[in-house]
């Protein structure tokens, strides 16, 4: 099983680790995108990338961080995404992470330990007016149908986009109000998929049931709604 997250705009800073090498990154296949995406992106003077990226003026820091990405410290992407979904996740209390990924614009997806540097790139970005969609095509969806076994897609609706895969379980996540009636509520969203991502972590699960099961011992309730979806209802 994978369970690949959303990533996150907000980024851990520094880090220990060694300058960004491709070699190091999980699935290889996305390399001369991932390499063309940082080119440009460094590249930008930072002026430029704020007006590019839509960034104001409190967030130059970030287009000048991008300013650094194939010189500046790298830290496990899992580490580098900060938030209420990875606060939950708290993935450095985890016993085993190698069944966890992240989508990213920058880097289409990757293994929870692949070397990161902090960057701002966003799935809904365009880059030199070109989106990251179209940049990346069909490349994460191709390298997502050759993991073996399940897919949990816990990416939202921006980051799905960049690498829709058909058979991947889904999770909606809805929160009962209280009239009874149902909405979703983005903080309640990330952050039980945090839960759920760290109950799945270091578990097995070949189908859509298994994840619901596993979910349901940890005291979720579950709603299967198709071969390919489920609901969190909290």
């Amino acid at each position: 099983m994978l369970i690949v997250l959303p990533p996150s705009e907000t980024k851990a800073p520094g880090g220990a680790g060694a300058p960004l090498e491709f070699s190091r990154l999980s699935f290889p296949s996305l390399n001369p995108v991932r390499e063309e995406l940082v080119a440009a992106l460094s590249a930008l003077q930072v002026e430029e990338a704020m007006a590019q990226l839509g960034l104001s003026e409190r967030l130059r820091g970030e287009a000048e961080a991008n300013r650094e990405l194939f010189s500046a410290p790298t830290m496990p992407a899992v580490e580098r995404y900060t938030g209420v979904l990875y606060d939950a996740l708290d993935a450095a209390t985890l016993p085993d992470r190698r069944q966890l990924a992240v989508g990213s614009a920058l880097f289409g997806v990757l293994g929870a330990d692949d070397p990161i540097p902090r960057y701002r790139l966003s799935g809904g970005s365009k880059l030199d007016r070109r989106t990251m969609k179209s940049r990346w095509g069909a490349s994460v969806t191709e390298a997502l149908s050759e993991v073996d076994g399940l897919v949990v897609d816990l990416r939202s609706g921006a980051y799905q986009q960049l690498g829709p895969l058909k058979r991947a379980v889904t999770v909606r996540v809805e929160s009962v109000l209280d009239d009874g009636t149902r909405k979703v509520v983005s903080h309640f969203n990330k952050h039980h998929k945090g839960v759920l991502a760290r109950e799945l972590a270091d578990k097995r699960a070949d189908s859509i049931d298994d994840v619901a099961s596993l979910a349901e011992a940890a005291g979720m309730t579950v709603e299967v709604i198709s071969d390919t979806q489920l609901t969190l209802v909290v």
